[in-house]
């Protein structure tokens, strides 16, 4: 997988995504916030911070999903499991999260 990445790459690692997206979207909790990740059909991989105010428009959103995850915010505090970048040639990293 290195060799794909370049100088300045971000990477994001997010808990495994579950291929039942009805599941996930069935278990979202609907009184706190979430941060949930999911694959589109064309395999773009998206997250969002999703609250009370926008449950609905979410679940439609991502209800034809190939798959999804969700974690509460509380646990979550707006990061994924893991953030790393890749350093300049000059071994400086210029990476901007």
């Amino acid at each position: 997988m290195r060799a794909g990445l370049g100088p300045r790459a971000l990477l994001t690692v997010w808990p495994d995504l579950a291929p039942d997206v009805g599941a996930v979207l069935t278990a979202l909790p609907r009184e706190e916030s979430i941060v949930s990740v999911w694959e589109a059909q064309d395999g773009t991989i998206s997250h969002a911070i999703v609250d009370d105010t926008d449950y609905q428009e979410f679940v439609a959103h991502v209800a034809d999903a190939r798959a999804a995850c969700a974690l509460p915010l509380s646990l979550a505090e707006h990061h994924p499991l893991l953030c790393a970048a890749l350093p300049d040639s000059d071994g400086v990293l210029r990476a901007r999260w």
